[in-house]
């Protein structure tokens, strides 16, 4: 079979979509009529984008030229590698938006931290396969991999980067659940931040998820201590939720809270990003108001609107037509993924598929519910789409890993 004939441009194709997409959004949001009024460096953030994918073209063509082999091989050294960079960045790094996220190599700004999925993603499922199966017999493999994923997690908050590392601990239920690990376990471990979702708007929520998941778990799993744990558990988070909100957060980071919980209490603070989010979303209509004439846009009311606040663009400019074609593209993407990972019978392949397709959703689900008001604002970019450099590189690379892993899943497979 001819060598394009194997390759899956489905993927490639909904790729090439959503950085495209992400070009006319950032142009209009960076390059439009009154772009004088922007500093020069926003400003050449469109030609920078540009530069970005061509990299991201090379490293994902030249990804398929590698042997998948060779992604297990080198997963537990670039984790290491990632992890003492991470350190590096928190003592370091530069500061910007009140995260320590970038550690600056030669003249050129890194953000560690989204290398640092890649690579964690990677260790989790080497580790994960060698146990090959995460059963009730097993517990302990699970606990490790729990440890790997808490480890750069921890580092990252220490960066003030709570939204990436959010995605880490989103990515261990379903990595885990994958490999075997029970269902009542796996609803264990999603259950904190669930209780913690409600418990932000309010304790008294919190409190009555913790009982519904509480025995919702003893019906799936049946176990007594597991119950007693889940609902012990879940106490503890609404305590901490509790405590954390008042006596940890920054000013800052407490304002973003009260901003989700109720925007209009702050219209002009910060309630104001997702005020003005959902003024362009709702303001677009059908079919938009049309490239470059979005208001909410061309006139700055939308902050960060090309990177966090870039979905509104969208929505403000191509109207609801525009917003879900390209949702469909993501729901493609995802499910395709899915079904490669699926197809495949190298465990090591199959884990870390799973694993860049929840990386994708979860960053997917929290930036348009920043956006749409249904999740706090905690500073993450939409997939291919946002603007910045080493967030499109880093994604791009997961996406070619896994067009490498389908490219060759015959002869990786012979190796299980």
């Amino acid at each position: 079979m001819a060598w394009y004939r194997q390759f899956d441009w489905l993927l490639i194709i909904c790729w090439v979509l959503l950085f495209t997409a992400g070009l006319v959004a950032i142009y209009s949001a960076t390059l439009g009529p009154v772009s004088q009024f922007l500093p020069d460096y926003i400003q050449k953030n469109f030609l920078n984008q540009v530069a970005w994918i061509g990299i991201s073209i090379i490293a994902l063509v030249a990804i398929q030229f590698t042997s998948p082999r060779t992604f297990q091989q080198i997963s537990y050294a670039l984790y290491i590698i990632c992890i003492i960079l991470a350190i590096a960045t928190v003592i370091w790094g530069t500061e910007a938006g009140g995260a320590k996220r970038w550690l600056v190599i030669g003249g050129l700004r890194f953000q560690i931290s989204e290398m640092l999925k890649l690579a964690t993603i990677l260790a989790v499922a080497n580790y994960l396969t060698s146990r090959r199966d995460i059963s009730t017999e097993h517990i302990g493999s699970a606990l490790v991999a729990v440890v790997l994923m808490l480890i750069p997690s921890i580092i990252i908050i220490l960066q003030n980067d709570t939204g990436t590392a959010l995605i880490l601990l989103a990515i261990i239920p379903v990595m885990l659940f994958w490999s075997g690990l029970p269902y009542g376990i796996s609803l264990f471990l999603i259950s904190p931040a669930i209780i913690a979702y409600f418990t932000v708007i309010n304790w008294k929520l919190g409190v009555l998820a913790t009982l519904v998941l509480s025995i919702a778990i003893f019906f799936i799993q049946k176990w007594p201590w597991l119950t007693s744990s889940a609902f012990i558990a879940g106490i503890l988070v609404v305590i901490g939720v509790q405590v954390a909100l008042y006596q940890v957060l920054k000013p800052h980071q407490q304002a973003r809270i009260e901003a989700f919980v109720n925007p209009a209490l702050d219209p002009q603070g910060a309630g104001w990003n997702v005020l003005q989010a959902k003024t362009a979303i709702g303001s677009g209509g059908l079919w938009g108001k049309g490239f470059l004439e979005g208001t909410q846009t061309q006139l700055r009311f939308l902050p960060e609107q090309w990177t966090d606040f870039i979905f509104p663009v969208i929505a403000e400019e191509f109207g609801f037509i525009g917003a879900g074609f390209l949702l469909l593209v993501f729901a493609v993407l995802l499910l395709r993924l899915l079904n490669i990972a699926g197809e495949h019978r190298h465990p090591f392949a199959q884990l870390v598929i799973v694993g860049v397709t929840m990386t994708f959703f979860a960053h997917l689900v929290i930036n348009l519910g920043s956006a749409m008001g249904l999740f706090p604002v905690i500073g993450l970019p939409l997939p291919f789409v946002s603007y910045g450099g080493s967030a499109f590189l880093s994604y791009s690379i997961m996406l070619a890993i896994c067009l490498n892993f389908d490219f060759y899943k015959r002869e990786f497979s012979i190796y299980s």
